[in-house]
């Protein structure tokens, strides 16, 4: 065993993780690589935005194929183990697994030569008896250890783009990296199997043929293997009971893990949580944003920076919850500069910032929602979509206590800001417009939109994560009073929606229920405001 040729590494990690109390068993996947070995199928990409379980896929192959470890009696354990063909393959191959994103060197030659030195050294160790020569490449080396003895190595490179993302590399450092992929993988007889996991899509990042031999599987256009990276609803039900039996005091609920992490379409039609994070708020015990920045592209600034006013509209009908219509553009992703909103959004899409359905785009759940609500609040940037984020703790005070004068003014700031979605031209404007002017108001509830198809009126309900805070019902009528929009509420008996109790016989929601009714009229371009309690 050597540091990259049959090293240890993933089936330590790996079995790591099966040990953890929150694991899911995706070994199904093994079964359907190992169809691939020595086929004309043998070159397999999975891009997918970090924090989906590339990594883990990448150890679990490592862990199950390398020769060098002994991993049976894990994998027997595991639902691949109930496979008598797969499990022949266990612990049979010849592994080379390389994780690039260990950037250690500061230009590109370095980086790429030490892996090389590396995995030429690990030959040389383990095939001593091969007749190399000294000027000779890895390709090389290779090429004369399966003329000599006739093996034949599997290739498992995670995160093989992580160079891009790189400050020191160049346009023709890029070049040479893609060269060097080909010159090692294209057409060689020693390579098994290669597979590669990734962000940036590789079929839009080749000019050539570099590495045209890869079948590419992302989540946005391509349903084979969308149930294998993420979380499915049955998975995290599975999860969540085991959570509910080992929780003295669980604070997670079912529907808020829903509500955080859930949401990212796949082209299959799935439904996808984020693993990492409903791990981790299991494991904490609290429902919390653990979207973690490594760098730039996690940043939501960093792609809109170029253009602002091409985007900042539909920013606002996002975290309204609206969908904007899109056709993806998965190269928009490596674009050193992204100018156009069709180049922003779809970057965001391959980064997992947005999500992707039926040729839109929208934020998928609360924890990204959040991290948007962040932007509208802290980048002036932005314009009128900053400036109403900021009055809206103002906005939500002033209704919880019924001030509706404050309130007018808001919406008459509102109004001077020379809003485009004042114009109220359609529903989806209403619920921006309510959405900005209540932005803070989601740190402390969930804010749904209700009746979306009624023209004329826009409904929310607003409800509270904690009991004992006020539940909200808030109606924005065009011409009309806001006496006829709270009459709307109590005719519509939205009251209702805060019944029932929790397990131990409580009101789910203690607080006061109060009806917001809000007029505008076309006319005058005035709003009028109400605030009543409907229930102490």
């Amino acid at each position: 065993m050597g540091l990259l040729l049959n090293t240890l590494s993933p089936a330590i990690l790996y079995e790591e993780m099966a040990e953890s109390t929150y694991f899911v068993d995706k070994t199904a996947f093994i079964g359907q690589m190992l169809q691939r070995i020595g086929t004309n199928g043998k070159y397999v990409c999975i891009t997918r935005p970090r924090r989906f379980g590339k990594t883990v896929m990448a150890n679990m192959l490592g862990a199950f194929l390398t020769k060098s470890a002994a991993t049976k009696k894990l994998f027997a354990q595991l639902n691949i183990g109930r496979d008598a063909e797969a499990m022949q393959h266990i612990n049979q191959y010849n592994v080379i697994y390389i994780d690039f994103s260990r950037i250690s060197s500061n230009d590109y030659q370095s980086y790429i030569d030490n892996i090389a030195e590396v995995l030429k050294n690990d030959l040389h160790k383990a095939y001593p008896d091969v007749d190399y020569r000294a000027a000779g490449g890895v390709a090389e080396d290779l090429e004369r250890i399966t003329a000599a003895t006739g093996e034949r190595f599997i290739f498992i490179f995670d995160e093989w783009d992580a160079i891009f993302h790189a400050a020191f590399i160049s346009e023709d450092d890029r070049k040479k990296y893609l060269l060097f992929l080909k010159d090692l993988l294209k057409d060689r007889v020693y390579v098994q199997l290669a597979y590669m996991t990734g962000v940036l899509p590789i079929s839009k990042y080749t000019s050539g043929s570099e590495l045209n031999t890869f079948a590419e599987y992302n989540m946005a256009t391509m349903s084979l293997y969308s149930d294998v990276f993420g979380f499915n609803d049955t998975e995290v039900d599975a999860l969540f009971a085991k959570y509910q039996a080992l929780t003295a005091q669980p604070q997670v609920t079912r529907e808020g893990l829903k509500i955080w992490y859930d949401g990212y379409h796949t082209a299959a039609g799935n439904l996808l949580y984020n693993p990492r994070s409903v791990v981790m708020a299991l494991q904490n015990n609290q429902l919390y944003n653990y979207w973690t920045s490594s760098g730039p592209y996690d940043e939501l600034f960093y792609y809109i920076r170029n253009n602002v006013t091409a985007v900042r509209d539909d920013l606002a009908l996002m975290a309204a919850g609206e969908r904007i219509p899109l056709k993806i553009q998965e190269y928009a992703a490596m674009l050193l500069e992204l100018n156009t909103k069709q180049q922003i959004f779809s970057a965001m899409v391959v980064y997992g910032l947005l999500t992707y359905e039926n040729g839109k785009v929208f934020i998928p759940n609360k924890e990204l929602m959040d991290k948007f609500n962040e932007l509208l609040l802290n980048k002036d940037s932005l314009g009128y979509v900053h400036q109403l984020a900021v009055k809206s703790e103002a906005m939500l005070q002033a209704t919880l206590k019924g001030d509706t004068a404050t309130m007018s003014r808001v919406l008459e700031f509102a109004h001077n800001t020379e809003t485009p979605l004042l114009a109220y031209n359609n529903e989806t404007e209403l619920a921006a417009i309510v959405n900005l002017i209540y932005l803070a108001a989601r740190d402390r509830y969930n804010v749904q939109r209700e009746d979306k198809a009624v023209t004329g009126y826009v409904d929310f309900i607003f409800y509270p994560y904690q009991e004992n805070d006020d539940c909200l019902i808030l109606e924005l009528k065009v011409d009309h009073t806001p006496e006829e929009a709270i009459e709307q509420i109590k005719r519509r008996q939205y009251a209702l929606k805060f019944a029932g109790t929790l397990g131990d016989g409580r009101k789910r929601y203690q607080g006061r229920i109060l009806a917001v009714g809000i007029g505008y009229s076309k006319k005058t371009k005035q709003h009028q405001c109400k605030v009543e309690v409907l229930q102490e």
